[in-house]
């Protein structure tokens, strides 16, 4: 898991009132509904910012996509394409939706997300910040045990970036032009279906 940012073009953020937006969508035969608030783009040190999260396999294959602003944490947007993930068995039953394991790098380490994926029986394989190091010592024995990390898993959380080279190939995707986040969110999943395609 992972995420990368597009800066966001001046044509996509001279974005309408939301009634007209609602009914542009509509009109391009959309749901309107899925639209977030702010259209997803977002303000951050870049500029106008929007960030793309992809949830990708072993072999760097997209699983899940998801579209943010630009400011939003990682890890408190986690829960969008871990809610999306289905992945269709190869015989008959229902899509999986629980990976066995989830790799992600220091902005998805808290104890509240380290809590959701045990929950859901997913192992987590995310380093501790030095902060929370230094917090959970200063606490002493109340600080409690340190995170468990497979570091030879962690050699493989390079894989996410893969996609992500692949993607910003794609004009439209490396800068935003789409007024709308669900056109915008079409366009990344369509170019998540082509690179599986070639993977």
């Amino acid at each position: 898991m992972d995420s990368t940012i597009s800066r966001a073009h001046q044509h996509a953020t001279n974005t309408r009132r939301p009634e007209e937006c609602r009914a542009a969508a509509r009109g391009q035969g959309l749901d309107s509904r899925r639209e977030p608030a702010g259209h997803a783009i977002g303000r951050s040190r870049g500029g106008l910012t929007t960030k793309i999260h992809h949830a990708v396999d072993g072999q760097g294959r997209p699983l899940a996509v998801a579209v943010t602003p630009g400011q939003a944490h990682d890890g408190r947007s986690l829960p969008l394409p871990l809610g999306d993930l289905r992945v269709s068995k190869a015989g008959a039953g229902r899509p999986r939706t629980t990976p066995t394991m989830l790799l992600g790098d220091k902005a998805y380490s808290s104890r509240a997300i380290r809590g959701v994926l045990k929950a859901r029986g997913i192992t987590a394989v995310i380093p501790e910040r030095r902060d929370q190091q230094a917090h959970r010592r200063h606490r002493g024995s109340a600080g409690g045990r340190p995170p468990k990390l497979d570091p030879v898993a962690y050699k493989n959380r390079n894989v996410v970036e893969r996609p992500f080279a692949l993607l910003k190939q794609w004009r439209g995707l490396a800068t935003r032009f789409d007024k709308l986040a669900i056109v915008d969110r079409s366009a990344a999943v369509l170019a998540t279906v082509l690179v599986r395609a070639h993977m």
